[in-house]
């Protein structure tokens, strides 16, 4: 008896079911991810073997790099920090002014800088050569008054401690490095992290 042939037909799959998931998860994932704020100095960092990330939030971080220090907080941190600093210096912002520096990712400016930074458009504050804020132990010490000031607000605002990272140069002198530590643990700080970049671990025989 014959055999019946079946025609060959070609397969085809509908794929637009497929390009829409794909493009609702592109689109998720760039408007949920968050920039990385570009730092006022090329900061080189020391390398190490040992890979733990940096949580995305609840943590303060000191870029430090040519003797200068440099202040990174979370956004919900960072507004009610300055009015607190305000009311310590007798400075009294503007809600435009707050604005704006809440949408600082970082900043590096003397306290009596602050208004006349903020007043800059933003190409000009980018391009602004920042000097850094004062962490002098002994006279000016505007570093310690941040410092202590976010921690007060985190508890209030996240009801937990503030982490606190140092991201520093990897050819940084000593001296600057050891008064900035020595801030910290005049807050009680004994600990905090330490950024560097990843390198592969050394091989054992």
């Amino acid at each position: 008896m014959a055999r019946v042939k079946v025609p060959r037909k070609s397969t085809h799959i509908d794929m637009t079911a497929m390009c829409d998931v794909a493009f609702l998860l592109l689109t998720f994932f760039i408007l949920s991810a968050k920039p990385r704020p570009q730092d006022p100095i090329q900061v080189d960092t020391p390398a190490s073997s040992v890979e733990i990330p940096i949580p995305d939030e609840n943590v303060l971080l000191l870029t430090v790099g040519q003797g200068k220090v440099f202040y990174t907080v979370d956004a919900a941190v960072r507004k009610e920090t300055l009015t607190r600093m305000g009311d310590k210096y007798n400075v009294k912002f503007t809600p435009e002014e707050q604005q704006k520096f809440a949408n600082t990712n970082i900043f590096g400016v003397p306290f009596n800088q602050l208004k006349g930074f903020l007043a800059l458009e933003p190409a000009e504050r980018k391009a602004f050569k920042q000097p850094g804020i004062p962490y002098d132990t002994t006279a000016n010490n505007e570093l310690a008054d941040w410092i202590r000031e976010a921690r007060r607000v985190n508890v209030a605002v996240n009801n937990k401690a503030m982490l606190i990272s140092i991201k520093g140069d990897n050819k940084e002198e000593y001296p600057t490095m050891k008064r900035l530590i020595s801030l910290l643990q005049k807050q009680e700080i004994n600990k905090f992290s330490l950024i560097t970049s990843l390198r592969a671990a050394p091989k054992t025989k």
